[in-house]
């Protein structure tokens, strides 16, 4: 990890150090142009080139701006994905907070043990079920069980959590169109399909619908395309409800990790090798020699690397989604990644493609 880390550091400040040139000398040039077109007095441009710079170190480094919360006494909370990683590590914090969590659990009928651990709280207000996002027949027993199961059901449900998901990797012609449709299944359809169940109660309670994605639902990357289209379709799909909801006092956000590999264990190097060798085994022969096995195996070696990469604490998505569910005002997005992986996304989303392209790809 040394190495990356030294890698990364370099990065950070050789784009520092170019930003400082551009804005340097490029942005007075331009701000003294524009004030000469507009028949302006010429001001100082450096006082201008500080503010914005300013404005921009506030923004990433100032903490959140507090917008009132909500009571929590009384309101409850589904989430989905509750087995591992984010879901297990939220149901247990929002119960910390005084929720009630219903925790959707894909392993609870097989003895899974993140189900195990929440139902080891012997507590009335957390809640273990058993959901597979992919059934409808799972997802549908899971909504009455909640609806019939409520506190107060004339106070409906306070939020949803879609969290559920899954990852996998491999080049475009190596992927069946059987991975892909497996990716959106859980990830979009999934989330869609759960939203649709509850959005009754929650429209009822005036709640909120937290949908999290990622940064790659905002941006594309190689070796990742099942996964970015679904989280793109997720991104949308959660626009497209807000505004529909906007009537009824619904809130709905969107959590957008960047990388959280580390902390998750979302993909293992176990998972890695078991996936590497079943995209070569089912590759045909002409995209074999095609592509060549030195090749597939260092595009492999890139892939096992990032195993273990990334930040090693939920921490910061939790905050984020404790956020959207408990602020008076909660942030349409939420970019829970770090400096470098904003920047990288404002890059690849603002900026002509040619201009990106070059700087990331």
């Amino acid at each position: 990890m040394a190495p990356l880390s030294v890698f990364r550091a370099a990065l950070l400040v050789s784009f520092s150090v170019f930003l400082t040139v551009v804005l340097g000398f490029g942005l007075p040039a331009l701000l003294n142009i524009g004030t000469r077109m507009l028949g302006l007095p010429e001001t100082s441009v450096t006082e201008c080139v500080v503010g914005l710079y300013l404005l921009f170190v506030l923004y990433m480094a100032s903490p959140r701006i507090p917008r009132g919360c909500v009571e929590v006494k009384g309101k409850t909370v589904f989430i989905t994905g509750c087995d591992t990683g984010f879901g297990l590590a939220l149901a247990k914090h929002l119960h910390k907070l005084g929720f009630t969590i219903y925790a959707g659990c894909l392993l609870k009928d097989k003895g899974g043990e993140g189900a195990k651990e929440l139902e080891e709280y012997h507590s009335d207000r957390m809640k273990v079920v058993q959901l597979d996002v992919c059934s409808e027949a799972q997802v549908t027993q899971a909504a009455e069980y909640i609806k019939d199961n409520l506190e107060d059901a004339d106070r409906g449900l306070w939020a949803v959590v879609n969290n559920a998901g899954v990852s996998t990797f491999g080049q475009v012609e190596f992927t069946s169109m059987d991975t892909y449709k497996q990716v959106s299944e859980v990830n979009l359809w999934g989330t869609i399909r759960v939203t649709k169940a509850v959005l009754p109660m929650i429209r009822k309670a005036k709640g909120r619908v937290v949908n999290i994605t990622s940064i790659l639902g905002r941006m594309g990357n190689t070796l990742s395309s099942p996964y970015c289209i679904s989280k793109y379709g997720l991104e949308a799909f959660s626009d497209c409800l807000r505004y529909e909801m906007k009537t009824w006092g619904v809130k709905v956000s969107i959590v957008e990790p960047g990388n959280f590999i580390g902390a998750t264990a979302i993909m293992t190097r176990e998972s890695i090798a078991i996936t590497a060798n079943k995209l070569w085994k089912e590759a045909p022969s002409q995209l074999k020699e095609d592509y060549g096995k030195a090749h597939f195996e260092l595009v492999m070696a890139h892939i096992r690397s990032s195993s273990s990469s990334g930040q090693k604490d939920v921490a910061p998505v939790l905050d984020d989604i404790t956020d959207a569910v408990t602020s008076k005002h909660p942030y349409t997005r939420y970019h829970t990644m770090e400096p470098h992986c904003w920047i990288r996304v404002q890059v690849m989303t603002h900026l002509p493609a040619a201009m990106s392209d070059f700087l990331y790809i």
